[in-house]
C-alpha cells in the first residue's frame, strides 16, 4: 500500500528507510548529506563496503545501527546512479534500469527480513536527474503489491514529521 506524503524522510517511523545513491558516493548532496550528518557510522560503513565489494548500480546495501539521536535504524542504500568518474567526484546520473533493479532488490529484502514498512524519497530525481513521472511507475510496479505500508515522501518539509498511517491509502 503506497502512501504519498509531505515531511522529512529522516523523521519517518518506518522499519526501513531507503534512499538512492551512487556506488562509492561521498554523500555530499541532498538526502545523502542529511544521512551522513544524522548517522556518520552508516556513511563510514558504506564507504568501507564499497571499497571491499565494488558494488554495481542496480544493487542494494543494508545498514542497521543507531543514529546520532540514539534511535535504532535500518537504512537501505539503493544504488540508482552510475559511480563518479573519479575519486571524490559527484555520482553520475541515475538510470531507470538501475532504479528498477534496486527496487526489485528492495522487494526481495522486505520479504527476506520481514520488514513491516518502508519510507522512500523521490528516488533518483535530485542528483540522479530522473523525472519523477518515470520513477513513480517503477515504484508502483515493484512495491505496489506488497502488503505493507510504503511511505513516499514526495514533498520535502525539513523538520516536519510525515503523517504515516499504517496501511495507508493505496495509490
Amino acid at each position: 500500500m503506497i502512501q504519498e506524503l509531505s515531511g522529512d524522510l529522516l523523521l519517518s517511523g518506518a522499519d526501513l528507510i531507503g534512499y538512492g545513491v551512487a556506488p562509492h558516493d561521498d554523500f555530499k548532496n541532498g538526502i545523502a548529506l542529511a544521512l551522513r550528518e544524522a548517522c556518520p557510522a552508516m556513511y563510514k560503513d558504506f564507504r568501507h563496503y564499497c571499497k571491499q565489494h565494488h558494488p554495481k548500480p542496480g544493487s542494494l546495501w543494508l545498514w542497521q545501527g543507531v543514529d546520532h539521536a540514539g534511535r535504532r535504524r535500518r537504512y537501505a542504500a539503493l544504488l540508482t546512479q552510475e559511480p563518479a568518474s573519479r575519486s571524490g567526484g559527484h555520482g553520475g546520473r541515475a538510470h531507470t534500469e538501475h532504479v528498477n533493479h534496486a527496487l526489485h532488490e528492495l522487494k526481495k529484502l522486505v520479504a527476506k527480513e520481514s520488514i513491516g514498512s518502508v519510507a522512500l524519497p523521490k528516488l533518483a530525481t535530485g542528483v540522479g536527474a530522473l523525472d519523477w513521472q518515470h520513477v513513480l511507475p517503477l515504484i508502483r510496479a515493484q512495491l505496489g503489491e506488497l502488503r505493507i505500508p510504503i511511505y513516499l515522501y514526495t514533498d520535502y518539509k525539513p523538520g516536519v514529521q510525515g503523517k504515516e498511517a499504517p496501511g495507508g491509502p493505496a495509490r
